[in-house]
């Protein structure tokens, strides 16, 4: 029989490098993958993981696709170490875009550039908002908080569409569900001319430098994590559990709330009912990916950002199904997961005890 024993000490070194074996076993799985579909394993590879970096007017690309992961997965960073399970960072992603469009509407050609503060602010705050009732609910009802947030984002789904399809509907849209497009005043401010990287990637690495602090250098960010992770150590040192969740959650509801005013003022340009791009949920991947660590959070959001453009490019170049970037994305998790198990336990091989019968001789 074989049985899986917790190790006595798991490895360092394989704590870290266990990401890096998923995702060579995610590489050798997808080159089986390509061979199955018909497909030059060696093409495929390229356009998930040359393509994407092959130029700077690709590199700047990727950057775009990794700042709102980035953001996201910071936030739910917070949450994980606090042992709060945010599931639902897309609705709160979406609620951001919401409140951030909600506010760009407002903007004229003479509107002065202080718009744009209050597009990123109404951004947070929506997804704080999201995220408050997922904390409420859990605090004063004991409602799963996995089951709540996730719920809660098919609701800020069935909000953006109202809106789209409603009130806010372009009347000179030629009935397209979408906003008019926001004025340029409303626009995120790009780093470089000919690029679509905008101000954003700073405030995602002033998150890291910012989050790195809170965790490392702070005693707010230890009592955080012991709040969560030990709530009976907590209550002993004085620490409230119910101010760690509430903390947690409204981290991770703003910095998600941020990312979909940056997408929606930014490469977007208005609401449409495609603002929900699945960036909540592969910010999971990337927060363990990058070990719920800040500066680990960075490479796994340019991985995920690859596997996202790849997928784009093997729909027009291989002509294979754009889910194939949900399949990568789901291999390099259920890997990561097995690779952890491993790194965790053991197996050992065990023989059944030999079955007594009574009254045998």
């Amino acid at each position: 029989m074989i049985k899986l024993e917790m190790r006595p000490q798991p490895s360092t070194f394989w704590t870290y490098a266990s990401p890096v074996l998923a995702l060579l076993i995610t590489v050798a799985i997808g080159v089986l993958l390509f061979v199955a579909l018909g497909k030059d394993p060696v093409k495929g590879l390229q356009v998930f993981f040359w393509e994407p970096i092959k130029s700077p007017y690709a590199l700047s690309e990727l950057m775009v696709k990794a700042t709102p992961l980035l953001i996201i997965a910071l936030g739910l960073a917070v949450c994980f170490r606090s042992n709060v399970w945010n599931i639902g960072a897309e609705g709160q992603f979406v609620m951001g875009a919401v409140a951030a469009g909600g506010v760009a509407l407002l903007a004229e050609k003479t509107t002065g550039p202080w718009i744009i503060p209050a597009i990123l602010l109404a951004g947070v705050l929506g997804g704080m908002v999201w995220a408050g009732l997922v904390a409420w609910l859990k605090g004063s009802f004991n409602a799963s908080e996995i089951l709540v947030s996730l719920m809660l984002v098919y609701v800020a789904d069935m909000v953006l569409s109202y809106l789209v399809f409603g009130p806010w509907k372009d009347p000179n849209g030629y009935n397209f569900p979408q906003t008019k497009t926001f004025e340029a005043v409303t626009q995120i401010p790009r780093l470089m001319q000919g690029s679509r990287v905008n101000f954003g990637i700073v405030l995602a690495l002033l998150g890291v430098l910012g989050l790195w602090l809170f965790l490392f250098r702070t005693f707010a960010g230890f009592r955080q994590e012991v709040s969560g992770l030990a709530p009976a150590a907590a209550r002993y040192a004085g620490f409230s559990s119910r101010r760690a969740l509430w903390v947690a959650l409204l981290v991770s509801g703003g910095a998600a709330g941020l990312a979909g005013a940056l997408e929606v003022a930014g490469p977007i340009g208005q609401l449409t009912p495609y603002v929900p791009a699945g960036y909540g949920f592969a910010a999971i991947i990337v927060a363990f990916v990058g070990r719920l660590h800040p500066v680990g959070v960075v490479f796994s959001a340019l991985l995920m950002s690859m596997f996202y453009i790849g997928g784009e490019l093997a729909q027009s170049r291989l002509g294979l199904p754009k889910s194939l970037t949900g399949v990568f994305q789901g291999l390099l998790l259920f890997n990561l997961l097995a690779c952890d198990t491993l790194m965790s336990n053991r197996f050992k091989w065990t023989r059944p005890l030999p079955v007594v019968v009574k009254g045998a001789h």
